[in-house]
């Protein structure tokens, strides 16, 4: 006596094997209309079918492709659209579909396969669709002799039959397709997501992307360009070395506000003074020669000693003017910008170093580097805003004054210096301060500000 367990295991056996094998036979060829005429003639054969017909979905009706017993393919031609309506009525319900209908099944429209049932002779017809990825994709159909042939085992085997080898039928049919067949295949699925009743995040994703691509086509924004800025004095004025010499005394250094005429910082005069001395007593001791000279009528010597007298005397003004010179002073009032002798007293200058700039705190002028790739937008005159990073609540208009005809390399790109001027000059400026200014340019449609530096690449890219 057999056991239970194994008789039923043997029964499950049983069952497996017809779905191996049309699985193995589907994956034994590579073109798909000989592997699928070669599953449905096996399976055909295996259930006694006069017929069993393989067809896919192309828009919204099924067209049959492949049909067993390929030396009767032609003749099954003539009742190819019949087959496919009674595909189309399988997968309108979703479900597979047997005529004649049992008396304990569902009821289903079985208008399509009565039909074909009429036009073929058969007296049983089973179509079975085939789901790939979650989505209907095609159906086979069953055409047997002898009615009512299909009980629920043999659907039930059928089905999963349809269920394991259909999609690799299906795969094989789309990889022989052509690329754009393909493609449009895809796209015609997506739009049919998009519309269909169902994928309502896909909807409401492609109604955003609708409205954003109108905004963007229809939509104006004020375009502005944005380049770092640095405020400089409208005028800079150097304080240089007048002398050679030694610092003495450095009463200020930069960021300090200076007065015109403030001593700035002073040179060690000890040297300038006893070369004054010595020239002094010079010229003294001359003017004693040159009276005794005078008084003798020694004309000879009256005039070499005219002629030291003058030497001496010039000697002493340029010994007092360099003396003076040792007191450096502010030619105008501003803040210092760059200069700090503090932690130089005593080190050597020699005449012509520069030693302090000074810029005035009533005239600035914004230094702007405009990206090359802009600079084609800005012209004189146009006007826009400056905030710096001391007072980023702050707003201060400009009008572009001048474009440099010139670039400048910095971190890897190229700049153009445009230089614009403040209509309002705040007493809390000073020069060095380091922001952002916006150059407005005009309106412009949002989808151009967004994209015309993409756009600008790719052309310049295709044509290099």
């Amino acid at each position: 006596m057999r056991h239970p367990v194994q008789s039923q295991s043997a029964t499950s056996d049983e069952r497996m094997r017809p779905i191996v094998e049309l699985i193995a036979t589907a994956l034994e060829h590579r073109r798909f209309h000989a592997s699928a005429t070669a599953v449905l003639t096996e399976f055909a054969t295996r259930f006694g079918c006069g017929s069993a017909s393989l067809g896919f979905l192309r828009g919204r009706h099924t067209r049959v492709r492949a049909v067993s017993h390929s030396a009767s393919f032609e003749e099954k031609m003539n009742m190819a659209h019949a087959v496919g309506a009674a595909m189309d009525e399988a997968l309108d319900q979703d479900a597979s579909v047997v005529y004649p209908a049992k008396p304990d099944h569902a009821i289903q429209a079985l208008r399509a396969h009565t039909e074909l049932a009429r036009r073929s002779k058969a007296g049983s017809i089973c179509t079975l669709p085939i789901n790939h990825d979650g989505r209907l994709v095609g159906a086979i159909t069953l055409e047997h002799p002898i009615v009512d042939v299909f009980d629920a085992d043999t659907i039930a085997l059928c089905e999963s039959i349809a269920a394991l080898v259909g999609p690799i039928l299906d795969t094989k049919y789309q990889d022989e397709r052509s690329l754009l067949i393909r493609c449009w295949q895809r796209c015609r699925q997506s739009l049919e997501g998009l519309f269909g009743p169902e994928h309502v995040a896909l909807k409401l994703v492609g109604v955003l992307a609708l409205a954003a691509t109108v905004v963007l086509t229809f939509a104006t924004g004020d375009y502005r360009v944005t380049s770092a800025a640095t405020l400089e004095g409208t005028v800079q004025r150097v304080v240089i070395a007048p002398i050679d010499g030694f610092i003495m005394d450095a009463r200020y250094r930069a960021g300090d506000v200076v007065e015109q005429g403030d001593l700035l910082c002073l040179l060690d005069d000890k040297d300038l003074k006893l070369e004054r001395t010595r020239w002094f007593s010079e010229k003294q001791q001359l003017q004693k020669e040159y009276r005794g000279a005078l008084g003798l009528h020694e004309r000879t010597q009256v005039t070499i000693l005219k002629a030291k007298l003058d030497q001496a005397t010039a000697k002493l003004a340029l010994s007092e003017e360099n003396l003076a010179r040792s007191r450096i002073l502010a030619p105008l009032g501003g803040v210092i910008v760059a200069g700090d002798l503090s932690q130089s007293l005593g080190a050597p200058v020699e005449r012509g170093d520069v030693l302090f700039e000074i810029a005035p705190l009533d005239s600035y002028r914004v230094m702007l580097r405009v990206d090359e790739r802009e600079i084609g937008q800005i012209v004189e005159q146009q006007r826009g805003m400056l905030a710096l990073a001391g007072f980023p609540n702050e707003r201060f208009p400009f009008v572009v004054s001048r474009i440099t005809p010139v670039s400048t390399a910095a971190e890897g790109s190229n700049f153009f210096i445009v230089e614009a001027e403040l209509e309002e000059t705040p007493k809390l400026l000073r020069p060095g301060m380091q922001g952002v200014g916006k150059i407005e340019i005009g309106e412009r449609r949002l989808g151009w500000i967004l994209t015309h530096e993409l756009s600008d690449w790719v052309r310049l890219w295709l044509w290099t």
